[in-house]
């Protein structure tokens, strides 16, 4: 019979990746514990109707299962969902979580890039109704401290906010039923040239040739604190009544990310739209920029790796009385991070190691594996990571090679002449050294 690899989209990993997630995991999750967060954790599975809905466009690529129990179920698309219906359920009104959890996607897999049907999520929210943007400035902080943490070269996180671009839509045109349509639109231009954009906007969104050129001469825009106050002096978005609450909430914005040091990797850009429906305030998404080639200095995206924003609304979408829980969060994009290290570790070359073992345990001569057993057994209740090879007489050499192949630094040696004086002779496996205790 054919052994065949799971569905599409989907894959194995051998213990070197796993290892690597692993390590990548405990990193992001370290930065998580520094902030205060605590873990949660939610079923895979949920209600069809708490999913759809939601995601704008990508509704579609919801997983739903066939009923079989009389309930109309579905795989989670996100993290961020599973928790506004947390808390509405269990009428919480003030928290700061971390989850990480895998999610799925009926997407068109592209596994070179990163992009699955089953995947990793690792979020970051704070749920509470707070002072404006201080906990939305420590998640651009949190990206920030785990983009440098990971050493994955340049990123730039850029930042915008719902409002803005919905006064946007307004002040040039747009019809209210069509902002969310036009946001999805909009949200291609880091793919696609504006053309395009303007095109589908024109074509296949219904807006007129006039608003989408109106639309285009601000998408394109992008920087600080300078940028900022330019609109804010804008004669038209400066007497839109949403556009106005953004720009104000944007500087506050940037006030509190200059405090923290990081405004050097931050962009306000008003091309930044993300196509989910239940952002309502600040959005960002943090981009890897990568040198194309050594002559030219010119920086290219090589895809989003962290995202996030404001959902005010979602939590009341769960709220039998609709009462609403202000909500921040970041999402970090851990599969396309790990596809990153996965190719660096395959140009490298170098073997990671794939256990944590301290120490073999060994005896050169036969008939001792009555010593090893009894010496590991005491390591292990000690709490050392230790090993043996399952042969009753194994060669001394096989066991070091042993230590050789899988990075273990340490061998417990027990011989006859050991056992008769009490001892242990360890030796470091890389410089030979030897010492008896």
């Amino acid at each position: 019979r054919l052994v065949v690899p799971p569905g599409q989209g989907t894959r194995d990993h051998p213990p070197a990746l796993a290892a690597l997630r692993d390590r990548l995991l405990r990193a992001v999750v370290s930065c998580f514990k520094r902030h205060g967060a605590a873990p949660i954790d939610t079923p895979v599975l949920e209600l069809r109707e708490t999913l759809m809905g939601k995601y704008g466009e990508d509704t579609k690529l919801i997983y739903e299962l066939q009923d079989q129990g009389g309930e109309l179920l579905a795989l989670r698309y996100d993290l961020t969902v599973p928790f506004a219906r947390y808390l509405a359920m269990n009428k919480i009104t003030n928290m700061k979580r971390y989850h990480v959890a895998k999610v799925y996607r009926r997407d068109n897999p592209a596994m070179t890039r990163g992009r699955y049907r089953e995947f990793y999520q690792c979020d970051f929210d704070i749920a509470g109704q707070f002072d404006p943007m201080i906990p939305d400035a420590e998640c651009l902080k949190i990206v920030h401290e785990i983009l440098s943490d990971l050493q994955l070269g340049d990123f730039v996180i850029k930042v915008n906010d719902r409002r803005i671009l919905n006064g946007v839509f307004d002040v040039c045109g747009v019809p209210e039923s069509k902002f969310i349509a036009a946001c999805s639109t909009v949200d291609k231009l880091d793919k696609v040239p504006w053309e395009e954009v303007r095109s589908e906007m024109v074509g296949e969104k219904g807006l007129s040739p006039e608003a989408a050129d109106r639309i285009g001469e601000y998408v394109q825009l992008h920087g600080g604190l300078d940028l900022i106050e330019q609109l804010l002096q804008d004669p038209k978005l400066s007497q839109n009544k949403l556009a106005k609450e953004g720009l104000g909430d944007m500087k506050l914005l940037f006030e509190y990310l200059t405090l923290f040091g990081i405004t050097g990797k931050i962009s306000f850009d008003l091309s930044l739209a993300r196509g989910l429906d239940y952002y309502t305030g600040v959005i960002f998404e943090a981009v890897l920029l990568q040198q194309e080639n050594e002559h030219v200095e010119e920086l290219v995206g090589v895809g989003s790796v962290a995202g996030g924003g404001r959902y005010d609304g979602l939590v009341g979408m769960f709220d039998p009385k609709g009462r609403k829980v202000p909500c921040v969060g970041v999402s970090i994009g851990i599969e396309r991070i790990f596809s990153i290290l996965e190719q660096r570790l395959k140009a490298s070359g170098e073997k990671l190691r794939t256990t944590e073992t301290q120490v073999l345990v060994a005896t050169p001569q036969k008939h001792l594996l009555a010593a090893r057993l009894k010496l590991i057994s005491e390591l292990w209740d000690a709490g050392i990571k230790a090993e043996m090879l399952y042969r009753k007489d194994p060669k001394l050499l096989k066991q070091l090679q042993y230590c050789e192949d899988t990075g273990i630094p340490l061998a417990a040696i027990v011989g006859e002449q050991e056992l008769a004086d009490g001892v242990v002779k360890l030796r470091d496996v890389s410089t030979r050294e030897e010492v008896r205790m």
